[in-house]
């Protein structure tokens, strides 16, 4: 079955993470995503590790179901080539620092006169525009300027990066968001139009809480380790033997008389101190060593059947290998097969849109460098072998 996005063409400069991010979901949920790469060298993401059979699974990952070709837009015949599939295609996307394609002679301007109805996508570490638009920047650097670092990790420690690259990923997904917003708006206009993604910007949009209760306040936030900014107990605890993440509702539904009653601390339950969610957090210093003495006493699993049982939310904290392995993780399959002719069948996470119709799914591994450059020169320019041979001559492919 066609996926939702199916007929929607994406001719793709994006390197890395954050494009790449981008492109892939539209690529899972059925668009024709054409990767450009620099010829003999192509994305520098191909070598990133870990390697199966000599490629990077990293890339195999984000690349997945798109075509690639190649083509060196600093040459007069490899930006000809280029200009003549912009008017075979819907969407342009790229990561690069701003005035890069300017200076190839590709910007929008230029591009939206081969095509009026062309959406450029932009996404660069600052955007466009401000004192820093011209600055690189990679996902550690945006987060550490945008302030999520600095509200990661343990109370009093030092600023922590956390796990994921949340730099990246968040513009990766913004990106997405608006090519499709702007897709949905040329079907009303006829009009294309560019993209401005900074990923400054996402991780200030990401910030739930932080960022809106220092603009309420004045209060800087600090690193909190597990816990929440408003909410007591929501959190990670100590079991016997791991880890256990409880997190309690509040307001006219408090759970804390359960949580109290399950950890065997009755006593606390009428306490002054702890009779909201937020005099529970106000008062966390007397009370974290109260309840972590407590969740100590009993395994992950022990707690897991105790809070279910009253229905308090929980979870264990999973390290990797646990999460591949979690039953709920297969009955949704979130990691499937695909198969590449150099690697063999390998595993990838799977796309978590769901839909009922024209559900997105995986159906290809990513591309060898330049795969798929005759079968677009052909298909979409009508080029013929002869043509196609010329240009890879010359250095344009």
């Amino acid at each position: 079955m066609p996926g939702p996005l199916e007929g929607i063409r994406v001719l793709d400069l994006t390197w890395v993470l954050s494009g790449p991010f981008a492109t892939m979901v539209l690529s899972d949920l059925g668009a024709e995503v054409i990767k450009v790469e620099r010829p003999q060298v192509g994305d520098i993401a191909r070598g990133n590790g870990p390697h199966v059979n000599g490629l990077s699974t990293y890339f195999l990952s984000l690349n997945r179901g798109k075509k690639s070709i190649t083509l060196n837009l600093t040459s007069e015949q490899g930006r000809d080539v280029f200009l003549k599939l912009v008017k075979q295609v819907d969407i342009v996307a790229e990561n690069f620092v701003p005035g890069t394609m300017g200076k190839l002679g590709l910007d929008y301007d230029t591009l939206k006169q081969h095509n009026p109805q062309l959406i450029y996508a932009a996404c660069s570490g600052f955007g466009q525009t401000g004192p820093y638009a011209n600055k690189p920047a990679f996902d550690v650097i945006v987060q550490a300027m945008g302030g999520i670092i600095s509200i990661t990790g343990e109370p009093g420690g030092p600023p922590v990066r956390p796990g994921v690259s949340l730099g990246d990923i968040a513009a990766g997904l913004f990106l997405a968001v608006a090519i499709l917003a702007a897709f949905r708006e040329r079907l009303v206009s006829g009009q294309g139009q560019m993209i401005d993604i900074s990923m400054l910007d996402c991780q200030l949009a990401i910030q739930e809480n932080a960022l809106v209760r220092y603009l309420a306040t004045g209060e800087v936030p600090q690193p909190l380790g597990t816990r929440h900014p408003v909410f007591t107990p929501f959190q990670v605890f100590p079991a016997r033997d791991g880890y256990i993440a409880v997190a309690t509702m509040g307001g006219a539904q408090d759970q804390w008389p359960l949580f109290c009653s399950a950890i065997g601390r009755l006593d606390i339950i009428d306490d002054d101190r702890f009779q909201t969610g937020w005099l529970r957090t106000q008062n966390y210093e007397v009370l974290e060593p109260i309840m972590n003495e407590a969740m100590k006493a009993r395994t992950v699993e022990e707690w897991l059947r105790e809070f279910e049982a009253l229905g308090i939310p929980c979870g264990p904290v999973n390290s990797i290998d646990k999460v591949a392995a979690d039953s709920q993780v297969a009955a949704r399959e979130m990691i499937v097969e695909v198969h590449h002719p150099q690697a063999g069948d390998f595993k990838v996470v799977n796309t978590p849109v769901r839909l009922s119709r024209t559900p997105g799914k995986i159906e290809q591994a990513s591309p060898d460098l330049g795969e798929h450059t005759g079968e677009v020169l052909k298909g979409l320019l009508g080029m013929t072998a002869q043509e196609i041979d010329g240009l890879r001559k010359s250095g344009a492919t």
